[in-house]
């Protein structure tokens, strides 16, 4: 089994705080086998991240958090990014195109983009796997929610940290039973629903603090563009 975090951002997102150094030194630290930055709208650091991985014993996953127009899903395993403001089918479609696999994460919290609200719930299928753990929970009902919904479509379930701080990298895993250490059999394995999740919510001092400092960020890189 390996260890994968498959939901970190990093300072290319905006609302993420660090470069992609510290998020692969922090997953090396925590003993992880391999690593998906997924910033917001934004691939480069992905692709940084997966250049690197090697050099700190890291499998990595080439990925990003897309905006759809009903709400986000992790792209994994693309090659290039997926744009924007598409609607849920396609922009599953178009990570398909690519060999990819779509994971829906925090499906039923409306408040940070989750997609059931603007979906059918038979749409919400035709992704690879839902993420039932989201380490940056405060009651936990959304990934209950999601947990129930992923057991009774038989869908494959996956675990993320959604960190936005180094620090919180490895809060929420994927266990891959997969055949190689390599992305494409994680990515497989994945999708063939070989999977334990293993997680702990981020503690709510540190949720309220990258809430806090993405919202900060937003309201800098804002004012950035209205000054150009």
């Amino acid at each position: 089994m390996l260890s994968v975090e498959l939901h970190a951002h990093s300072a290319h997102s905006y609302d993420g705080r660090d470069p992609v150094e510290l998020l692969l030194e922090q997953a090396a630290a925590v003993g992880l086998d391999a690593l998906a930055i997924t910033d917001h709208d934004e691939f480069e650091a992905s692709k940084k991240a997966v250049e690197l991985a090697p050099e700190y014993g890291l499998v990595g996953i080439p990925g990003m958090e897309v905006t759809t127009q009903a709400g986000h899903v992790l792209a994994l395993g693309i090659e290039e990014a997926i744009p924007a403001g598409l609607s849920f089918e396609e922009t599953v479609e178009t990570i398909h195109d690519q060999g990819g696999i779509a994971v829906v994460p925090h499906p039923f919290q409306e408040s940070r983009s989750g997609v059931v609200a603007n979906i059918s719930q038979e749409v919400l299928t035709i992704a690879d796997a839902i993420e039932v753990y989201n380490s940056r929970l405060l009651t936990g009902r959304g990934n209950r929610k999601a947990k129930r919904f992923a057991e009774a479509k038989g869908m494959p379930m996956t675990a993320g940290s959604d960190a936005h701080i180094s620090e919180m990298v490895g809060q929420a895993v994927t266990q891959v039973d997969a055949a190689e250490r390599t992305s494409d059999a994680i990515l497989s394995a994945i999708a063939a629903g070989k999977t334990e999740l293993d997680g702990k919510r981020t503690p709510w001092r540190i949720s309220f603090r990258q809430a806090a400092g993405g919202a900060k960020r937003r309201v800098k890189n804002r004012l950035a563009e209205f000054i150009r």
